[in-house]
């Protein structure tokens, strides 16, 4: 089974936060695809917690290795068409490029964003999500 994972179920798993078990069961003996965006939000994301303080340059480091280690195949996904849905939806362009990565593998979507979660299942993406 293949699964188009999300920077919110990523940043869950190498920052060992609550559902990581669950992200980690859900994914087991499944083939990873994301939009090669999410390694760039990765970065952001970090950074964000650089500002707030709620991250130190070690622990970003030791988060990122973990990150590595995730066997992710990044699909190159249409921009053309990622702008299209960007429009359509009224949402940010690293939602559609999830949305639009998802579309283009045929592919479940595993994210725990509830507004990204939301959208996709109006645009016919099946969403996967640990249980609450």
């Amino acid at each position: 089974m293949y699964i188009t994972i999300d920077t919110s179920a990523l940043i869950a798993v190498i920052g060992n936060e609550a559902s990581k078990r669950q992200i980690i069961e859900i994914t087991k003996g499944c083939s990873l695809y994301a939009p090669t965006s999410v390694h760039w939000e990765i970065g952001n994301a970090f950074s964000a917690m650089f500002k707030r303080q709620k991250l130190s340059i070690e622990l970003a480091k030791q988060a990122l290795a973990v990150y590595h280690e995730i066997p992710i195949k990044f699909i190159d996904v249409s921009l053309e068409r990622t702008l299209e849905v960007t429009h359509t939806q009224n949402i940010y362009a690293y939602d559609a490029y999830l949305i639009q990565c998802a579309q283009q593998t045929s592919t479940s979507l595993l994210t725990l964003d509830k507004g990204l979660k939301a959208i996709a299942e109006k645009m016919g993406v099946s969403v996967l999500e640990p249980r609450s």
